[in-house]
């Protein structure tokens, strides 16, 4: 997965931290999250606060 991926790295986030309401979190935690992720694979500089944004609202999606 790369930074693009947002709803890819949503479903494994929603998958990987079940108890989480991702409206709660704080994007320094997704940004550390997201790069723990397992199939994860891309450079740090690469994201940004609207990636982060992005991925979280994926995730606000998934789990609604």
């Amino acid at each position: 997965m790369k930074w693009t991926d947002s709803l890819e790295i949503a479903i494994a986030l929603a998958e990987k931290h079940p108890d989480i309401d991702p409206k709660t979190i704080r994007f320094t935690d997704l940004f550390d999250w997201v790069q723990a992720l397992d199939d994860f694979a891309d450079d740090p500089s690469h994201c940004g606060e609207k990636i982060l944004e992005a991925i979280q609202m994926a995730w606000i999606d998934e789990v609604s």
